[in-house]
């Protein structure tokens, strides 16, 4: 999740970019840069870190011109550094580009451009826009450079596929700044005089809160002193401008009072960009081919907190599709524990920051038995991604709150194509039953469109229980992990103390703790346990507890009868449904925090990455 700041106007460009990058930095953070036009030449200026870092360094050039573009870097492909950061050129360097998203066929395109005598200066996968677009000029003679440069745009967003927004520069256009929109964010804003393209409002709000909301497929024309935009067949529309009334800080979390919630909104669109990861050759991704994957014997999972619990679910996961055995530790126990060495062992981290120490020094364990590792991770460059054999990149961008949400739900989706992968590489799941999965998965994303809108309902039922005491959370099954992972998110951020507990167990010990109404969640959608779960409510019921159920369409009108109040989730696939089911609790966490007047996105005594035992 890039930071993309474009300006034309009437004044030096410089200002305005970097002051852009500086309120975009919470979307990425390994590096920047900075392209401007002067005197018909791209003057760039690029630096690793912080923002902070490019501003020196451009201070130093000093470049000056009344069209740029800058950029802030989430990595996605190639390490952080200097040659990997934004803007990227083409050969002649008269062509500059600046790029958030994901190209998926950037390396077929790679390929082809090479032979066709491109020279490559980055790993990444942006580059391969501004050779195209290079490429494509060569075969448009005709008409003003104008015009030549727009249909060269045209013709190259039909050739590259994924979630893509980008702005280009071209020295023969001095007067024209061209974005483009397919899937990732991308906005212009309407100044007097001057116009702007980014990827968010706070880039530009505090020069003008005059908005234009690019729509999918969209291409805009940028002047001086007038915007035209076409819509994905080319024709030019009149869209109307919206007045943005939010403050800078608002902006930056999209309207949001807070980066927890904006988070648990980004859900839809973090799965798709995780999907995105999973459609390439897994057996590449982890360096394995058919038959190692076959020979796998054991799979040890390791992790902490958040990405524990979805390291349960992945248990669930590979022995359901895979066959595989596997254990699943906390990476502060793994590496103080006897591990018995056996062969064939692949060691699975798990890590939103790819910085945990505990983390970091159970995998270094894991490598000294011989195991192939595998971190799971959202951070390129970061440790664990040096440290491990390989890596599965969720791309769910910068998350910004402590308590952590979207990278949760990523990281399931991570280790469901994993499993279904391993199943197919040793003939646990038939090719048959390996596509009916697939499809299941790449419909996931339009579920959880349809699971955030849960939140109204959710947050009128926290007015009745936020100053309860106690919170108690059950599920069976692959809901088994939700149930621990609904309890610590409440923990993290109200302070309230909550526990989560497999809803079998309630009878063993924990129904002792139910009192008149404690409120207890149910994770109880309409499969192979629900009546299992209906007798649990039953139970905690008549201990006077106050019984929420999550369920699935078609268990609404029974959880009605054994619950005081339910929350009606999608219906997906059984497996798949953990994703769903834990959407209410985040907003339920945020909700009863927010009541009780909480630090919702810095939670008092907690980081966002342990780095210390």
């Amino acid at each position: 999740m890039c930071g993309i700041i474009g300006y034309i106007g009437k004044k030096n460009s410089v200002g305005y970019i970097i002051d852009g990058l500086k309120k975009l930095e919470y979307r990425g953070y390994d590096s920047a840069g900075v392209s401007i036009l002067q005197d018909g030449k791209l003057v760039t200026v690029r630096a690793v870190g912080k923002v902070a870092e490019l501003e020196k360094a451009t201070l130093q050039v000093s470049p000056r011109g009344t069209l740029g573009i800058g950029h802030t870097r989430w990595a996605t492909h190639g390490k952080p550094s200097e040659e990997n950061s934004h803007p990227h050129t083409d050969c002649s360097g008269e062509i500059v580009v600046v790029h958030n998203g994901i190209i998926e066929n950037y390396l077929v395109l790679r390929e082809q451009l090479t032979a066709l005598g491109h020279r490559f200066k980055s790993e990444t996968d942006t580059e391969v826009i501004a050779h195209l677009i290079e490429e494509n000029l060569k075969h448009v003679r005709s008409g003003k450079e104008e015009e030549r440069l727009l249909k060269a745009v045209q013709k190259t967003n039909k050739e590259i596929s994924g979630a893509f927004a980008y702005g280009v520069i071209w020295t023969h256009t001095p007067d024209l700044l061209i974005g483009v929109k397919n899937q990732s964010p991308l906005v212009v804003g309407i100044g007097k005089d001057e116009n702007f393209l980014a990827s968010d409002v706070p880039a530009f709000l505090q020069h003008t809160n005059k908005v234009l909301f690019l729509e999918e497929g969209e291409i805009v024309l940028l002047r001086a002193g007038q915007v035209t935009v076409l819509d994905k067949n080319g024709d030019e529309k009149k869209p109307k401008p919206t007045k943005i009334s939010w403050d800078q800080k608002t902006a930056q979390k999209g309207g949001y009072d807070h980066f927890m919630l904006k988070e648990i909104y980004d859900q839809p669109q973090a799965l798709e960009d995780t999907l995105r990861t999973a459609r390439a050759d897994f057996g590449k991704i982890l360096g394995l081919d058919t038959t190692a994957m076959r020979g796998l014997k054991q799979v040890h999972i390791i992790a902490c907190g958040t990405a524990y619990h979805a390291g349960l679910v992945g248990k669930y996961y590979i022995e359901q599709f895979a066959g595989i055995p596997v254990s699943v530790d906390l990476a502060s126990e793994y590496k103080y524990r006897t591990i018995p060495h056996q062969t064939k062992t692949l060691a699975i981290a798990i890590s939103q920051s790819g910085e945990t120490a505990d983390t970091i020094g159970a995998i270094k364990k894991a490598k000294e038995f011989g195991f192939r590792t595998l971190a799971i991770c959202n951070v390129l460059g970061s440790t664990l991604t040096r440290t491990c054999d390989s890596t599965f990149f969720t791309h769910c961008g910068p998350e910004i709150s402590v308590a952590s949400t979207k990278a949760f739900t990523s990281q399931i989706t991570a280790m469901y194509a994993l499993a279904i992968t391993l199943g197919l590489a040793n003939g646990n799941l038939s090719k048959t039953a390996f596509d009916k999965l697939y499809r299941e998965l790449l419909r996931l994303s339009k579920s959880m469109g349809e699971t955030v809108k849960m939140e109204y309902t959710v947050r009128h039922l926290t007015r009745k229980i936020y100053k309860a005491d106690r919170f108690i959370f059950l599920g069976r099954h692959v809901n088994f992990p939700i149930a621990l992972e609904g309890a610590l998110k409440l923990k993290e951020v109200s302070y309230r103390a909550a526990e989560g507990f497999a809803a079998g167990e309630i009878k063993h010990g924990p129904i002792s703790i139910i009192e008149k109404g404690t409120p207890v969640f149910m994770l109880m959608p309409q499969d192979g346990l629900f009546e299992k779960m209906l007798s649990a409510c039953q139970e905690c019921r008549a201990r006077g507890a106050f019984v929420v159920a999550i369920t699935t369409p078609g268990g609404e009108a029974q959880a009605k009868s054994v619950s005081d109040k339910v929350f009606v989730v999608p219906q997906t696939s059984e497996f798949l449904q953990p994703i769903l089911n834990v959407v209410p609790l985040q907003f339920l966490a945020y909700w009863i925090a927010k009541r009780l007047g909480c630090d919702i996105d810095q939670p008092r005594n907690l980081a966002k990455s342990v780095t210390v035992e």
